[in-house]
């Protein structure tokens, strides 16, 4: 395709969340949230790995500053800890924690780095779930008033805000054992849902009420949508179940004000008058994950089952959907990127061509999909540095800089020097895809 570049004033980003990268778990008036407790539950992550330290960005985040300026980022996605501010999840405000988050923006800003901030990103504060958590309706008004303050407090500071992450992410805590809370019971897909949503409509309402001025805010969904292998009708209701509850369903209530009807078929749980209206209040832009897709297919014992399939055009499928509720909502790609297995050599360098090759073939997609009329304003590579992935412990790495945890020394990966020639040419050149016409490439040279 050539050069393929992107339109003026697209912001070229990062992403990172709280409890994946601050550490200082119990610095500061910090309080525990459900992903401390999990991850010093003995067997809930793998090799039992904590946030505990993570990369110290609450002691490094200058540092890392100085990092995206060298890259050229225009934007960087973070995200607040709540109870890193409300240590019980409401009541009190921790100043010394609020007073980290102010350094944060206002060492981006001088560095003319755009923040955008996610309000939740999956660490509850554990006084909130001691309460039930996201089964109680009334973490809904908690995170309303949380959200309210923050507003009040970066008003005139951040421009783009996003209610929560991936809501699908603090679900599987409640239905699964393999995040927190770790509640295994699939019955209260729906009820958590629900909340969620609900705790998104009313800190819009909140935001509106605050006259953010220019500011922006949205939801972050994401996006691995399934598909057939053999179309069956079996593998047909399968996928067609997973999609909407955990994908569709979402869209359905922040843009429609409803559900899908597969899942009062299929769950219990309880919307009171007026839910749907709250949940459905309009909102400025849609945050878009997405990483690839899943498979359904069903196995020689007739049993059905999906699998990740890392295939770019889910990038492009992704937006078409969000479109399809609504043409001219403005995108960002919040997050997108993977993990390899990244081997640091001798002389100090990771070539990570693979991971290259996939973000060359992700954010292609996202041309195509400005190119066939998406209003998409930016793009936010996962991740700007290795970092906790959740239950999979330190085992996986998706950063644009290598961390060697016991020093905490940050190292570009080659795909950093990539994402900087891209940034500064502002979009793609065929030429340099590793595997096709830039086959061998490196891209360890010195940072511009």
């Amino acid at each position: 395709m050539g050069q393929m570049l992107f339109p003026k004033g697209f912001l070229w980003g990062t992403a990172t969340a709280a409890y994946q990268i601050e550490g200082a778990y119990n610095e500061d008036g910090r309080g525990p949230s459900i992903w401390d407790t999990f991850s010093h539950t003995p067997g809930r992550v793998h090799d039992g790995d904590t946030g505990d330290t993570a990369c110290d960005h609450y002691h490094r985040f200058r540092e890392d500053i100085k990092q995206m300026k060298k890259l050229g980022l225009t934007t960087y996605r973070f995200s607040f800890s709540w109870s890193r501010i409300f240590p019980n999840g409401e009541g009190e405000v921790n100043q010394k924690g609020l007073s980290f988050y102010h350094q944060l923006v206002d060492a981006l800003l001088e560095a003319g780095i755009e923040p955008n901030a996610t309000l939740y990103h999956w660490d509850l504060p554990q006084a909130l779930e001691d309460q039930g958590g996201w089964l109680n309706r009334r973490t809904a008004d908690c995170f309303a008033a949380y959200a309210a303050f923050l507003f009040r407090e970066f008003k005139g500071k951040i421009k783009l805000w996003s209610t929560l992450n991936e809501p699908n992410g603090t679900v599987v805590g409640y239905v699964s054992p393999s995040f927190a809370p770790g509640k295994n019971d699939g019955a209260l897909h729906m009820q958590v849902i629900h909340h969620l949503l609900l705790a998104h409509g009313k800190a819009v309402q909140e935001f509106r009420k605050a006259e953010m001025g220019d500011a922006k805010i949205g939801i972050v969904i994401d996006m691995w949508m399934r598909v057939c292998e053999n179309n069956t009708p079996e593998e047909q209701q399968f996928a067609a179940n997973e999609n909407d509850a955990f994908y569709f369903g979402y869209l359905d209530g922040v843009y429609k004000g409803i559900y899908p009807q597969s899942l009062y078929d299929r769950f219990s749980f309880t919307v009171l008058p007026g839910d749907m209206d709250i949940i459905s209040t309009p909102f400025d832009f849609q945050g878009l994950n997405c990483y690839g897709r899943y498979v359904v297919f069903t196995d020689q014992n007739g049993n059905i089952g999906s699998r990740f399939d890392r295939y770019p055009r889910a990038m492009y499928d992704a937006v078409a959907k969000v479109r399809s509720y609504k043409p001219d909502i403005p995108i960002y790609i919040t997050e997108n990127g993977t993990a390899c297995p990244d081997v640091l050599t001798e002389d100090g360098h990771v070539h990570d061509n693979d991971r290259i090759a996939y973000l060359y073939d992700y954010l292609a997609e996202v041309y195509r999909a400005i190119q066939d009329g998406a209003d998409i304003r930016g793009y936010y590579c996962w991740s700007l540095m290795d970092n906790f992935e959740w239950g999979a412990g330190y085992s996986m790495r998706f950063g644009l800089q290598y961390v060697d945890y016991p020093t905490q020394r940050r190292i570009f990966k080659d795909n950093a020097c990539w994402y900087q020639r891209v940034i500064a040419r502002g979009g793609l050149d065929a030429a340099d895809r590793p595997g096709e016409a830039g086959q061998g490439t490196r891209y360890a040279a010195t940072l511009i």
